[in-house]
């Protein structure tokens, strides 16, 4: 091993031994850091489990025809003419049919319904669809969790799990007011923990009926023939006349979804999390600078026995580093206890309520990680650099 190697090895090793007698100070750089990665991991990990709720509602197997040439459902409307064509195609369209021969086909709307919570009398507006009998059923991670589902035209209600966790007066059995209607809650159901479950569900001539949207239909919902069946499905609706129909599948659907609430989560993170990076940094400057001061007579005295100024620079940038990556560490540790399965809520489509769950994935810890050891890295180079250019003499003598 070389001379400057050995040099740095062991100014590295005095500089970190030398950390209990700066205890405080280096605590204050490390909890610092810490703060700054555990607030952008928060808010990383509420964008991602946004998307995970609603990425994992998709399908590529399942594509959802809008109507009016709009790519939500909120401001969508398919034409009964429309449907009735589509369901009287006899040749290939791209959709898979049902036992019966008929297309797998739900008919499907969905109307924003108050509902004021039990825990404390808040006004919260959720998503009630109605939808066919086959619309479950095209829902591929969907289960009941309890009870049985809607009968047809009747006025049932089958709940998602989120939704009867979080609010009262949804067991099964419960007669909850929608709108100006009563509804009997039959049933609950899971999907994975994905955007349905923050969903109630009805049969769709009960819904249009009950809340004045009669003939109204807002997509339909379609099990593909196939992988290549979006192009053959979308190549048909191409020749229909009148208001032009889009299909989507399922999957790409959603994410688009996600990608806007979610681009807006770390709008607001990232700016935030950056202006507490350059406090922390300055933080660490300082800390740095301290701790270069309250090693001069030790730098000096090495300096004198020979050490270079490389591991004089090395091994203060080391120890930056070392508070640096400790702080990080506590912060990932402090948002996984923190926020990982958190429940939150956020406004999803037709301005109603959804909830999700925070979600401290590796990505998420990598990226608030990393910008918790920039802070280091940078916060320490200036005080690596005055420990080079310390004058030697003046150190020794405020020994005496």
């Amino acid at each position: 091993m070389s001379s400057a190697l050995k040099q740095i090895f062991l100014m590295i090793r005095v500089n970190l031994g030398s950390l209990p007698r700066r205890l405080w100070i280096s605590l204050s750089m490390v909890l610092s850091v810490a703060l700054v990665v555990a607030v952008l991991a928060g808010f990383l990990a509420m964008a991602r489990g946004f998307e995970a709720a609603l990425q994992g509602a998709g399908s590529t197997g399942i594509a959802v025809i809008l109507g009016g040439g709009t790519n939500q459902e909120t401001g969508s409307d398919v034409p009964a003419e429309a449907i009735r064509s589509l369901t009287a195609a006899t040749g290939g369209i791209g959709v898979a049919r049902n036992a019966a021969g008929g297309l797998a086909l739900s008919r499907e709307i969905v109307v924003a319904v108050d509902v004021i919570r039990a825990s404390d009398g808040a006004d919260q507006t959720l998503s009630l669809r109605g939808m066919d009998l086959a619309g479950p059923g095209s829902r591929e991670r969907a289960t009941l969790s309890a009870g049985r589902l809607f009968s047809p035209g009747a006025r049932d209600i089958v709940v998602g799990a989120r939704i009867a966790d979080e609010f009262s007066g949804f067991a099964v059995g419960d007669k909850v007011r929608l709108g100006a209607v009563d509804w009997t809650v039959v049933g609950h159901f899971t999907s994975g923990g994905s955007a349905f479950e923050s969903e109630i569900w009805a049969d769709l001539e009960a819904v249009q009926s009950a809340l004045d949207r009669q003939g109204q239909v807002q997509s339909l919902r379609v099990r593909l023939d196939g992988e290549g069946g979006l192009p053959v499905l979308q190549e048909h609706l191409s020749a229909f006349p009148g208001a032009p129909l889009t299909a989507v599948s399922e999957a790409d659907l959603y994410a688009a979804q996600s990608e806007r609430t979610s681009s807006l989560i770390r709008l607001f993170g990232w700016p935030l999390a950056l202006l507490m990076a350059v406090g922390a940094t300055a933080g660490a400057l300082n800390t740095m600078m301290s701790s270069v001061s309250d090693r001069a007579i030790e730098i000096a005295t090495l300096r004198l026995l020979g050490f270079g100024r490389l591991p004089a620079f090395t091994a203060t940038w080391v120890e930056a580093v070392a508070l640096s990556i400790a702080g990080a560490a506590l912060g990932i540790l402090a948002s996984w206890l923190a926020f990982n399965g958190w429940q939150a809520s956020t406004m999803g489509a037709n301005s109603t309520k959804m909830a999700f769950q925070l979600d401290v994935t590796a990505d998420v810890a990598l990226t608030a990680g990393l910008l918790g050891l920039a802070i280091g890295i940078i916060g320490g180079a200036l005080p690596a650099l005055a420990a080079t250019r310390l004058p030697l003499t003046s150190a020794l003598r405020a020994r005496g």
